[in-house]
């Protein structure tokens, strides 16, 4: 054996540090998945599921009972050549006209004055602007159908007033469509402003500082600054309220019927004439192209958006 040098220090043995268990490792690794676990079931089960289910049903003339017939494409070209289709998109492409400009211009204008710090009683106006889109659209459909009778509403009694003839606001083409118009940006207006009241208070204050300083009047202040630096939230907001005009149903079901002469027959008054008439098939497919042109009219509001950036 060969012996080792008295002055020679020796490497102590190298000990390995204990390993953690695969337990606790695996259980922070499941940790996240755990958590999400029960929203992703939830989605599934409400969401997903019944896409799959409604995409499978548009090729089939299901109505509610019974077994399931495979039906194809009919159902889709059934719809796509069926003029009262079409209509009920006119009508509902009207509406959007009558409703989102005017929308998206009120709701700048009303959330630039709320965001006045010299204002008095702010958050009351704030509160009185948001309680019509609270209110249940049953009742407001209600009242609306009561203001704008022709014989006995309130409406025509103002205007009479005046030596003004009566107006059948509600069982004339020419003012069912506005009317509903009316009762929507009533309805929903507040809600709009409350947004882009969000967007304004995201502004810098300095860039106003900077522009009353250069001179800039108001008028141009709103047209240079807020309404650039508000584009974004404009925008969510009309995507918004397209999708809420294209599934517009309680306010021409409350208060018109889709009358007169299917003028207000919007496509989600439309999709709802399926399903009473149990056709559920052709319902189902009414709805994906719904969806489908919704989508489109989305994507192409957000690609105008980036286009600008």
């Amino acid at each position: 054996m060969t012996a080792i040098p008295s002055g020679t220090a020796t490497a102590p043995a190298t000990r390995r540090a204990p390993r953690a268990g695969r337990g606790p490792r695996l259980r922070r690794r499941l940790a996240p998945y755990l958590f999400v676990l029960p929203f992703v079931a939830v989605f599934a089960a409400f969401s997903v599921y019944p896409l799959f289910f409604t995409a499978r049903l548009s090729f089939t003339d299901w109505r509610g009972t019974g077994a399931a017939t495979w039906v194809g494409w009919d159902n889709y070209t059934y719809l796509l050549t069926n003029p009262a289709f079409w209509s009920s998109l006119g009508n509902s492409a009207v509406l959007w006209l009558l409703i989102v400009p005017v929308q998206m211009a009120l709701g700048v204008l009303v959330a630039v004055l709320l965001n006045n710090a010299k204002l008095r009683l702010r958050g009351l106006y704030r509160v009185a602007f948001i309680v019509p889109f609270v209110t249940p659209l049953v009742a407001v459909a209600q009242i609306w159908v009561v203001l704008f009778d022709q014989r006995y509403g309130a409406v025509n009694a103002f205007l009479g007033l005046f030596g003004l003839p009566d107006t059948g606001w509600l069982t004339t083409s020419a003012w069912a469509k506005p009317t509903l118009a009316l009762l929507f940006l009533w309805k929903t207006t507040g809600f709009i402003v409350i947004i882009l009241l969000s967007g304004l208070q995201s502004i810098n204050a300095s860039i106003y500082e900077a522009a009353d300083l250069d001179g800039a009047s108001k008028a141009r202040q709103l047209w240079s600054i807020t309404v650039p630096l508000l584009r974004r939230t404009i925008g969510f907001a009309v995507v918004l309220q397209t999708l809420a005009v294209f599934q517009m149903f309680a306010e021409p079901f409350v208060v018109t019927q889709g009358g007169p002469y299917n003028s207000t027959t919007t496509a989600g008054y439309y999709l709802y004439n399926h399903i009473t008439r149990a056709d559920l098939g052709t319902g189902a497919a009414n709805s994906f192209l719904l969806v489908v042109l919704v989508m489109a009219l989305s994507l192409l509001f957000v690609r105008l958006l980036r286009a600008k950036d």
